[in-house]
């Protein structure tokens, strides 16, 4: 193959991902099919502010250590910023030197995933089961006992404590 074909291949291929992520950020507008909560754009942006609307509803990616909920480790759980929907236990959480909030298993039913093309190789991407809001992605580079690292923007989460 010539080193022609291969540019044209690689050109093709990202202009395909291009669009992929076009028409998954305007479909987190209104929300996912089958999420049960499913609001306009307008009502969105009037919930969010713009740096939660940006990774919820556009699946941004917030900067790495800047989330306070990187020190939270009170007994609790995180839920949902865009719903209010429970995701994690707090007791899942753990430090992964990322700089992101990382958990190693979400709670039963509160999370689905998909693959995302948006940096040119496949990852899984998480979202709320509810809203479906972006959350972060899911790698298997954690720790025991399920192997996940479920990597969070912290914008896309609201921690409650648990009553004493």
């Amino acid at each position: 193959m010539t080193q022609a074909a291969v540019n044209r291949r690689w050109i093709l291929g990202a202009a395909l991902a291009g669009v992929g992520g076009l028409a998954l950020s305007q479909h987190l507008g209104a929300g996912r099919p089958g999420a049960p909560l499913r609001l306009s754009d307008a009502q969105w942006r009037a919930r969010l502010s713009p740096a939660a609307y940006k990774v919820l509803r556009q699946a941004d990616t917030e900067v790495p250590f800047t989330s306070p909920l990187l020190k939270e480790h009170r007994a609790g759980k995180f839920h949902c910023a865009g719903c209010d929907c429970p995701l994690y236990d707090a007791r899942t959480k753990y430090d992964s030197h990322t700089g992101w909030p990382s958990f190693w298993q979400p709670l039963s039913g509160a999370v689905a995933t998909m693959t995302d093309f948006e940096t040119g190789y496949p990852r899984t991407e998480v979202h709320c089961r509810n809203c479906g809001g972006h959350l972060g992605h899911v790698f298997d580079d954690g720790p025991k006992p399920t192997g996940k690292r479920y990597c969070m923007n912290g914008l896309a989460l609201a921690f409650r404590a648990a009553r004493a």
